[in-house]
C-alpha cells in the first residue's frame, strides 16, 4: 500500500473531529415534558424546560405562557420558603425565651416578622415579650395584627385587650384606649363564652367606671356558663354587696350552697 492513499483522508460528508449524534428532536421532548407535568404539574423544573424549549423553536407565544407559570410556581416555592424560614426564628426565639434570654428571643421574633409580618407565633411571642417589659405601645400594633390574622382567636384578643387597658392609664400613655379594652373583652367571651379570666378584667374595668349595672350582667353570664365554679358566683355576690343589692347577694349565696351540697357525697350510716 503505498503512501499516497487517502485512508486517513476525512470522509465524505464529515468534517474532521466532527460526531455524527443527531440533534435533539425538540417535538419528543415536548411531548414527553408535557407528560411529566400531566402527572404532577408542580414539577418546576419540567415547567421551565418547556419553556425554553418552545423558546428554542421560535414558539414565542407558547414560551411566554410556560415561563410565566413557571414564574408562579417559582413565586410560590419562594413564599412557602418564606413562612418556613420565619416559622425557624420564632421557634429558635421560644426556645430562647425558654432558657431565660429574652434578649435573643426578642432578636428572633423580629427577624421572623421581618421575613414573614403575619407570623401568629412571632406576633404573640413578641407582642407578650415586650408587654412583660411595659413596652405597650410597642406591643399594641402586633397584637392588632395578630387579631388580623387569627380574628377567632380569643387567647389574641385577650392580649389586645390588657394591652388597651394598660394604654389607658394617663400614667403611661395619653391614648383613650379603654373602650378598645371593653370591646376586646367582649369579643373574647363572645369567642369563648367561659372565659372567667376575660369576664373578671371587664368586670374590674365596668366597676372602675362606675358602671357597675354593666359589671353585674358580666359576672350574671358568667355564673351561667361556668354553674361549676365557685369563683364565678363569689365574684357576682361581691358585687352585689358593692351595689347595695342585698337581696341578690342572700339568693346567689343560696344558690351556691344549694348547688355544691347536692354534690356533696352522701356519709355512710354505719360511721
Amino acid at each position: 500500500m503505498d503512501a499516497g492513499t487517502d485512508q486517513d483522508a476525512p470522509q465524505e460528508g464529515k468534517a474532521a473531529g466532527q460526531t455524527m449524534d443527531a440533534p435533539p428532536n425538540l417535538d419528543d421532548e415536548i411531548g414527553e415534558l408535557k407528560k411529566l407535568l400531566e402527572g404532577d404539574p408542580e414539577d418546576f423544573q419540567a415547567q421551565c424546560r418547556l419553556g425554553e424549549v418552545y423558546f428554542a423553536k421560535g414558539m414565542l407565544d407558547e414560551a411566554l405562557d410556560n415561563v410565566s407559570k413557571a414564574i408562579t410556581m417559582a413565586e410560590s416555592i419562594r413564599k412557602q420558603m418564606d413562612n418556613s424560614l420565619a416559622m425557624y426564628y420564632a421557634n429558635r426565639g421560644t426556645i430562647q425565651a425558654t432558657r431565660g434570654d429574652m434578649d435573643e428571643a426578642i432578636t428572633q421574633f423580629r427577624k421572623a416578622l421581618e421575613i414573614n409580618p403575619n407570623d401568629v407565633l412571632a406576633l404573640f411571642n413578641l407582642g407578650r415579650s415586650l408587654f412583660d417589659r411595659n413596652d405597650f405601645m410597642e406591643s399594641m400594633p402586633l397584637f392588632e395584627r395578630l387579631v388580623d390574622v387569627t380574628p377567632d382567636d380569643p387567647l389574641a384578643w385577650f392580649q389586645l385587650a390588657k394591652v388597651y387597658e394598660k394604654l389607658d392609664l394617663r400614667h403611661i400613655s395619653d391614648l383613650h384606649t379603654i373602650d378598645n379594652a371593653i370591646a376586646a373583652y367582649r369579643r373574647v367571651l363572645e369567642l369563648d363564652p367561659n372565659n372567667l379570666e376575660a369576664a373578671f378584667a371587664l368586670m374590674e374595668v365596668y366597676m372602675n367606671l362606675r358602671k357597675p349595672e354593666e359589671a353585674i350582667g358580666v359576672l350574671e353570664a358568667a355564673v351561667e356558663h361556668n354553674p361549676d365554679e365557685p369563683l364565678a358566683y363569689y365574684n357576682l355576690i361581691s358585687t352585689y354587696e358593692k351595689t347595695k343589692r342585698f337581696t341578690e347577694a342572700d339568693q346567689t349565696r343560696e344558690r351556691l350552697k344549694q348547688r355544691f351540697a347536692a354534690r356533696r357525697p352522701v356519709e355512710s350510716k354505719d360511721k
